[in-house]
């Protein structure tokens, strides 16, 4: 089926945003070239910018009226998700990130998955780029089965129903019928949101290799650990609510961190039984190192022209490359266990139930 020979649903592009204002003015005006002849509105829900992003904005929206102003008191992206939600008047709502790049045809490809599949949230895979050395060190990480959890959206080439999907475009009436995002969540909301989609019919999120998007991740170690805490955090909120569905993908950290200090412990206590533990623990702190390698040898011929994004006299070296990589592998296990831990501590002891 081709978009060209149906009629074109309307649609409302949504941008959550804070501080934004080195990309925001280029990320609107890109999406304003589309082709797609019905794209109705540009709604950016800012959660307080000091740095100029609102400015831009309201300069943006007197060249074109489509281009529309939100103000998210609340901050939070899923906050400022709902507001352009109540707001919107698209038939499709289509989420974008202020840290990602999109295909010219981005918006094209979208409608035209959501119109195939039937589906109710369609999008592309989170293909990783990179403009400094650790951010390339986690952009490699992205590739390995240990950085990605063997999770679809990470699969370039996948096309097919899955649990969850990079961003999202939705039929706006089945996302409102959802009740929108869990403000509730300041991580993990759209996981949640899609298995809100997924209890009501199984095959309601759809991904294409024909939508591209590409995204930056973080630039520091400390950010990298920051987010993935938050994601352990949020994962441990969207297993307790949605108790049915097993989501071991999203345990597993946890449950093998967990069950690896516990057979420390009782190797400390009865020594007797000789668990060899620090061979276990050792283990795990050098196998990201190995993956690491592997994964940086496998993709250095076409690093250059799939990952990078910087100029050519900063590439980084195969040695950093491999430090960082190595680096992030074996963070983002420990600080998602970390995050999970401390919600799941949260809640059994201290009684607070939500974020």
């Amino acid at each position: 089926m081709s978009i060209k020979n149906i009629e074109y649903p309307s649609l409302s592009l949504a941008i959550p945003a804070y501080n934004e204002a080195g990309n925001i003015e280029h990320l609107i005006r890109e999406f304003l070239k589309t082709e797609y002849p019905n794209l109705i509105e540009v709604i950016v829900a800012d959660g307080g910018s000091i740095d100029g992003t609102q400015d831009i904005i309201n300069k943006l929206s007197l060249e074109d009226s489509r281009v529309k102003l939100l103000h998210n008191p609340l901050k939070i992206q899923s906050a400022g998700l709902n507001l352009i939600l109540q707001e919107c008047t698209g038939d499709i709502f289509l989420r974008a990130d202020a840290h990602s790049e999109y295909a010219p045809d981005y918006i094209e490809r979208c409608v035209e998955a959501l119109l195939e599949s039937k589906a109710l949230n369609v999008g592309g895979a989170q293909r990783f780029v990179a403009k400094n050395p650790f951010q390339a060190g986690v952009a490699l990480a992205s590739k390995s089965f240990l950085g990605s959890g063997g999770a679809k959206y990470r699969n370039p080439n996948y096309n097919g129903y899955a649990d969850t999907v990079y961003l999202g475009c939705f039929w706006t009436k089945e996302l409102r019928d959802a009740s929108g995002f869990d403000i509730s969540q300041i991580t993990n909301q759209d996981a949640e949101l899609n298995q809100k989609l997924l209890n009501k019919n199984p095959k309601a999120i759809y991904i294409s290799s024909d939508i591209c998007v590409w995204y930056y991740p973080r630039k520091t170690w400390k950010s990298i650990f920051i987010q993935y805490f938050k994601y352990g955090r949020g994962r441990y909120l969207t297993s307790i609510k949605h108790t049915k569905q097993l989501q071991l993908r999203g345990k597993l950290p946890f449950l093998f961190i967990s069950a690896t200090l516990l057979l420390s412990l009782i190797d400390f206590i009865i020594p007797q039984l000789s668990l060899h533990t620090e061979a276990l623990i050792l283990t795990g702190l050098l196998f990201p190192f190995g993956e690491s390698l592997r994964t940086t040898l496998k993709f250095s011929k076409s690093f250059t022209t799939e990952l990078w994004r910087g100029s050519e006299e900063e590439l980084p070296s195969y040695l950093s490359l491999w430090f960082f990589c190595g680096v992030t592998l074996l963070t983002m296990p420990i600080a998602h266990f970390s995050g999970y831990g401390y919600q799941l501590f949260r809640r059994r002891f201290l009684k607070v139930t939500g974020w």
